[in-house]
């Protein structure tokens, strides 16, 4: 079976909190009992002074006798639950209490030990030399008498209680460990359920997404960062469905124009060599393939530059340069084609300014661009007119003709590649369908807007911005 994240975000907090109540459980529990042991420790010390100055003192001074003491100190060990062991200086045994019970009391505590500091008492967890079965707190308490070493007592006493209260401890604290385990569950649930839930939902309509149904739609619906994640991919959806109509339309214009003018070409070769077209007809012929053979070259180039553009952008080489002198040179390109057509190209320069900063031969391109399309879709005897004007920092470029002009809602589809105002996409427009596109990218390239002002049957007028020139430093 899959493992989620989500599986491994449950199991990394289990753990966490596994090992986080382990370690202050044990810590705490450690600590207490050190507590308890020192607070014994000091119990058992009082106490020992306590009986030394009640029933050991008194024997000492001959006012009781052994049997008192030796009742005294059984009495002692009923009431406060420990061994009760009294020595001379010299480390004999003269009392224990309850002695037959413990056969393992030594008669003399120097053969345990020939360090232990009894004139200066000492403290000691354990078995105490192995005498004992079970863990044992032992206190030594010197007994002096106007100064002088008389004997010491030795107590013993389980630390069983302490275990107990530390198993108490351990239990009060694994109810408040499951209530913790029992909210983060239900925080858990609720997480699976807010975020996991969508994520798969997410993840299902990514998966639809790459298999091309790009109608799927998220059904998550947020006002948080899952919700933007939604819509995000809901838009990369959308535009990947323009992409994939973009790439089935763009497939189908380029057949088309590649198509057309192949199919031209192999006609009339073919009517060659059958000899459906005459030797004397020929030369008509040939020019025909050789215009429809310059329409394919001038599409492949188009298609290359445009795919460049997509690649890198236009390579830009800036200067400074004098935007009329293009716009005029332009003019006298296209004098034969605007002679054939009897148009008048005008060129009005209202403009105190006309240097610019730019690329000068992609420029050139872009005004070539622009009046050779309104050339075309010019009628006989009309007027086309270049304007330069200045506006803020900006020289103003301008191209107007008197052509059908074109629909509002199509006016955006002009900059796409291989689009065609004219719907039968005839001979008569010999166009490519890729100028309007290139010269959009130029301009875009330069960081300048290019614009379209048209209404049906009141021609075009194409309308971009160039940068003021830049002012040259002699250094």
């Amino acid at each position: 079976m899959k493992r989620t994240f989500f599986d491994r975000v449950i199991v990394i907090i289990v753990i966490v909190l596994i090992i986080v109540f382990v370690s202050l459980a044990g810590y705490t529990t450690y600590e207490t009992q050190q507590a308890l042991v020192r607070e014994k420790q000091l119990t058992l010390g009082n106490e020992a002074l306590l009986l030394s100055e009640q029933s050991i003192a008194p024997y000492i001074a001959k006012v009781t006798t052994k049997d008192d003491l030796q009742v005294s100190l059984n009495e002692f060990e009923d009431a406060l639950k420990c061994n009760v062991w009294y020595y001379d200086r010299d480390g004999k045994l003269i009392a224990a209490s309850y002695k037959d019970k413990n056969e393992k009391i030594p008669e003399n505590i120097r053969d345990l030990d020939m360090m232990l500091t009894v004139d200066q008492g000492f403290t000691m967890t354990g078995k105490f030399y192995g005498i004992f079965d079970s863990t044992m707190i032992s206190v030594g308490v010197p007994i002096k008498v106007y100064g002088k070493l008389q004997g010491f007592l030795l107590l013993h006493t389980s630390i069983s209680e302490m275990d107990d209260i530390r198993k108490e401890m351990l239990g009060i604290m694994y109810m408040p460990f499951v209530v913790i385990l029992l909210f983060i569950g239900l925080v858990l649930f609720y997480l699976s359920g807010s975020v996991l839930r969508p994520i798969k939902m997410l993840n299902n309509v990514a998966r639809e997404y790459a298999k091309g149904n790009f109608d799927a739609k998220t059904g998550v619906s947020r006002d948080d960062e899952i919700g933007e994640l939604a819509e995000s991919l809901e838009y990369m959806a959308d535009e990947l469905s323009k992409l994939d109509e973009y790439r089935k339309n763009f497939i189908a214009n380029i057949s088309h124009d590649f198509r057309s003018p192949l199919t031209s070409i192999k006609g009339y070769i073919q009517a060659m060599i059958d000899g459906t077209i005459p030797p004397e007809k020929y030369g008509r012929y040939l020019l025909v393939v050789l215009n429809e053979s310059k329409r394919l070259t001038k599409l492949t180039e188009g298609l290359l530059e445009l795919n460049n553009f997509d690649t890198y952008g236009p390579v830009l080489s800036c200067s400074n340069f004098d935007v009329v002198d293009v716009i005029r040179l332009t003019r006298s390109t296209v004098e034969v084609q605007c002679e054939k057509k009897n148009i008048d190209f005008r060129i009005d320069c209202p403009a105190e300014y006309t240097e610019v900063y730019a690329d000068r031969m992609k420029i050139g391109q872009v005004i070539f661009n622009l009046v050779d399309n309104a050339i075309k879709f010019s009628p006989e005897n009309g007027k086309l007119l270049a304007t330069i004007t200045n506006k803020n920092d900006k020289v103003i470029v301008s191209i107007k003709d008197q052509g059908p002009g074109i629909e509002k809602e199509n006016q955006n589809k002009i900059w796409d590649r291989f689009y065609k105002t004219d719907a039968s996409r005839g001979k008569d427009k010999q166009g490519t369908g890729l100028g309007l596109a290139i010269t959009k990218e130029i301009i875009k390239a330069h960081g300048e807007y290019i614009d379209l002002i048209s209404s049906e049957g009141k021609g075009c007028e194409f309308i971009f911005s160039l940068p003021f020139a830049k002012e040259v430093t002699n250094e």
